[in-house]
């Protein structure tokens, strides 16, 4: 029988250790990176949603009420990972289809991203980074972005068709309108003062006064030199009615305030109320119409008619995706654990 030495027992007794302490190692990485999907035949680990949705749990820890970050946690676990099924059936479906991202189109996803955003390679690590994220991971999430442009162009785009009889029946519902029973159908913007709030010096409240009224009247005077009242409202206006290109709608003569009335009462369908001032600052309105029973044009057909092309393109696209999406999962094994 052969007998050790102390030191072959002493290596023996180490090596044992080692062996211990990896395999207790693996044990807890396995149960930190536990599964938590099967895709048709990929895995989807929980280190993929811990990672995938980062941003999105932090914010949750810092803003929701203690007693219910647990909960709103695991519901965002969930959306996460249903986000991450899906991604996983587009890029499987994108390798039955043998469609590839190359490196170069990579590439000039990424420049073009940087060009659009007046950003530098710098720029962009360090936002990431700020978000938790870094560059490679962003590359993938770019390159997965493109595959599914590539797979939705190549599924969905090339069937949707969108006709001239489609445009025009979203235009006769949401572009004209019927006024009865002698309303009112006006166009609004407005520019507010009073940022410099309550406690502000006299000079600086009368400072920020005269920049509403000066941008009232520049905006004032594009519109009245032609140029569209729906876009530059969206684009200057501060009032709710931007959102609508500042269509307010039908008004009665007496639901008016009386500056309403002051502006509005003695203009012809068409014209353009001068600039008034308000209690908040400083409006002026476009009369659609002022008759009875008279159909009101918000804007011309040929004006919106490639917006509306747009909006209902994105509108089919939408529901199409969603219909396609839903097809696949019925034909996958999706299990969640």
């Amino acid at each position: 029988m052969k007998i050790l030495s102390r030191s072959s027992l002493f290596v023996t007794a180490a090596t044992l250790i080692i062996l211990i302490l990896t395999n207790s190692s693996l044990h807890a990485s396995e149960l930190v990176d536990r599964v938590v999907a099967v895709v048709n035949d990929e895995v989807i680990t929980m280190s993929e949603v811990n990672q995938e949705g980062a941003k999105f749990f932090k914010a949750i820890t810092e803003k929701a009420p203690p007693a219910q970050v647990e909960d709103a946690l695991i519901r965002a676990r969930d959306e996460v990972l249903d986000t991450i099924i899906d991604k996983k059936l587009i890029m499987q479906e994108a390798a039955k289809q043998e469609i590839t991202v190359s490196d170069a189109e990579l590439k000039a996803a990424e420049n073009q991203m940087l060009s659009n955003n007046n950003m530098t390679p710098e720029m962009l690590k360090e936002q990431l980074a700020q978000m938790g994220m870094d560059y490679d991971s962003y590359l993938d999430t770019l390159r997965n972005q493109i595959l599914q442009s590539k797979l939705v162009n190549y599924e969905i785009r090339s069937r949707i068709i969108i006709t001239d009889d489609m445009i025009l029946d979203y235009y006769d519902t949401h572009y004209t309108r019927h006024v009865s029973d002698g309303g009112y159908y006006l166009m609004q913007m407005g520019f507010i003062w009073g940022k410099s709030g309550e406690n502000g010096s006299t000079a600086a409240k009368y400072a920020d006064k005269m920049d509403a009224k000066k941008r009232a009247e520049r905006v004032h005077a594009l519109v009245k030199a032609g140029q569209d009242f729906r876009t530059l409202a969206q684009k200057f206006s501060d009032l709710p009615s931007a959102a609508d290109g500042g269509d307010l709608g039908v008004f009665q003569k007496e639901d008016m305030a009386p500056y309403m009335q002051k502006a509005v009462l003695n203009l012809s369908p068409g014209e353009i109320s001068e600039v008034i001032e308000t209690p908040s600052g400083y409006q002026f309105f476009k009369l659609l119409s002022s008759q009875d029973g008279q159909i009101v044009v918000q804007a011309s057909f040929d004006s919106v008619k490639e917006e509306i092309r747009k909006k209902l393109y994105d509108q089919k696209l939408k529901e199409q995706f969603e219909e396609w999406v839903t097809k696949i999962k019925k034909q996958a094994y999706i299990k969640k654990l």
